[in-house]
């Protein structure tokens, strides 16, 4: 069976592949990570929303999927790709293949492409938009270039409240659900945090009257000058409340306090 697919970079590079996971046509901001393991974690990370992941260890997928180790109950990439991925697993964990979980969760998969080189493209040029899609010849370029991830914190966050509580409470926490993996809460939990988990667009004065020990703001994805209803109500909890923040969060509150941010050559914001 042919499953020839395509990468078409912003650039105009194209580069050849083929198909595994979810079938289609995906259009996303184009990173890498470096991990050589983790994939797991990676696919789950709220923080890559609208983002097309690709992975530079060469071999991803031998052990498996294990919804254990899911940071999120979802994924928020837009489409994965990889040097080789293995459709045989081995571990005692395994429960199920890569392959199978990005067909559950309709993300478009690209494998035996040469990610050495793109990942050579991006680290010279930096960030860059791609498509992936089965014909090349039709792709809009301009779409492609204007492509700009929207809503996404909106997109990840939790749509109300929840608690999860410490087996030995100690104080308690809010954590604002920007997009938080679910090892922040473990972290939290085990340092004897009671953390009560909110949506980004919640009131200061509804946290506030939690009388928390402690505000977290967690990670999350997308530019943080976007969210401008959470920056407001940030700067109401700034000097009420001891807060800690992370990645995300921490862009958010640097603006609450007429900081700026910049966006990196590699995707990431300082």
């Amino acid at each position: 069976m042919d499953n020839k697919i395509y990468i078409c970079l912003a650039n105009g590079d194209v580069f050849e592949g083929r198909s595994f996971g979810a079938k289609g046509e995906v259009l996303g901001e184009l990173v890498f990570t470096t991990g050589m393991g983790g994939y797991i974690e990676t696919l789950t990370d709220p923080s890559y929303y609208g983002q097309i992941v690709m992975q530079t260890f060469p071999l991803i997928g031998n052990y498996g999927f294990i919804d254990e180790d899911m940071e999120s109950t979802k994924s928020a990439v837009s489409a994965y790709i990889v040097r080789e991925y293995c459709d045989a697993p081995s571990n005692f964990r395994c429960e199920y293949t890569l392959e199978q979980y990005l067909k559950d969760n309709n993300i478009v998969g690209v494998y035996d492409v040469d990610t050495r080189e793109i990942t050579k493209i991006i680290r010279e040029y930096g960030v860059m938009n791609a498509v992936i899609t089965d014909n090349p010849d039709n792709v809009d370029m301009e779409k492609l270039k204007a492509y700009s991830v929207q809503n996404a914190v909106k997109s990840v966050s939790c749509d109300k409240p929840y608690m999860r509580a410490s087996d030995e409470h100690k104080y308690n926490v809010v954590l604002i659900d920007y997009g938080t993996k679910k090892n922040i809460v473990r972290e939290l939990n085990k340092r004897g945090c009671n953390v009560a988990v909110v949506p980004y667009n919640t009131k200061a004065e509804d946290i506030l009257s939690l009388n928390p020990d402690g505000i977290m703001l967690s990670n999350g994805p997308g530019d943080p000058e976007e969210n401008t209803e959470a920056i407001e109500e940030l700067k109401k909890l700034v000097g009420k409340k001891p807060i800690f923040a992370i990645c995300l969060g921490h862009q958010l509150l640097a603006l609450a306090m007429g900081g700026r941010t910049t966006k990196l050559k590699y995707g990431h914001r300082g």
